[in-house]
């Protein structure tokens, strides 16, 4: 069971932010108004993909708003030194929007890199919990290939694997099912569910009204990025 209100952790807040509403021009700001609780997810409707990105960036301190404080269980990415920010980035998963699928190396290394990085988790227990998630999206095993040449579906869900490995705090999904959402759908909203009852708060960010209204996904709270302000929407 998730936690009353009152007892949830604030994972990520934001205060008197504002971003570039247009990545590619600075003449227009967007206010974003925003506290995530554990437990909490919010579903976020951005009119292009590019704006989710900068969004999930924004959340992960690696874009500088143009004014305010972005804050992750506590702390201000703005105070923090590389090194310590760095760090407290081991505790967020992100489903990237295009992939940030590294190439040269496995997908397997690919899933296990973070949490090699960030941890120090002995390597067989990251691939059996690995293999455990892999399962949970209908993946026969964990993949041992290299994404190009994997199927585009697959990648999504080795995607999934790598943002739900090793119980982050925030999760950050950008277009998370782009390409199979039918299939993919129920056990992504199942790995939601069990991440936030151990008290995890989740973003999902798509630029597809469908899923924004789809009345499946659990979301607490539903989000318009729109014009120049993020807009809470009841449904």
């Amino acid at each position: 069971m998730i936690k009353g209100i009152e007892e949830r952790r604030v994972i990520l807040r934001f205060e008197d932010v504002a971003l570039m509403a247009d990545p590619s021009s600075r003449s227009k700001s967007v206010s974003v108004p925003l506290r995530l609780l554990g437990g909490e997810l919010a579903l976020i409707r951005v009119e292009r993909q590019q704006q989710g990105t900068v969004l999930g960036d924004t959340c992960a301190g690696l874009e500088i708003p143009l004014k305010g404080e972005v804050s992750f269980l506590g702390k201000k990415w703005s105070q923090l030194p590389p090194d310590v920010a760095n760090a407290l980035r081991g505790r967020i998963g992100r489903v990237f929007a295009r992939g940030n699928w590294l190439g040269h190396l496995s997908l397997l290394d690919n899933l296990l890199l973070p949490q090699l990085h960030h941890t120090r988790r002995p390597l067989a227990e990251l691939r059996d919990e690995a293999a455990k998630l892999a399962e949970k999206f209908d993946l026969p095993g964990v993949p041992l290939g290299y994404s190009k040449d994997s199927l585009p579906a697959d990648l999504q869900r080795a995607a999934c694997v790598r943002a739900f490995l090793g119980q982050p705090m925030l999760i950050l999904l950008e277009e998370s099912s782009e390409g199979c959402f039918k299939e993919m759908m129920p056990n992504l909203i199942n790995s939601i569910r069990d991440a936030r009852n151990r008290g995890a708060a989740i973003m999902w960010l798509t630029s597809d009204k469908f899923i924004w209204r789809d009345p499946s996904i659990p979301a607490t709270r539903r989000y318009r990025l729109a014009g120049r302000q993020l807009m809470e929407v009841s449904r």
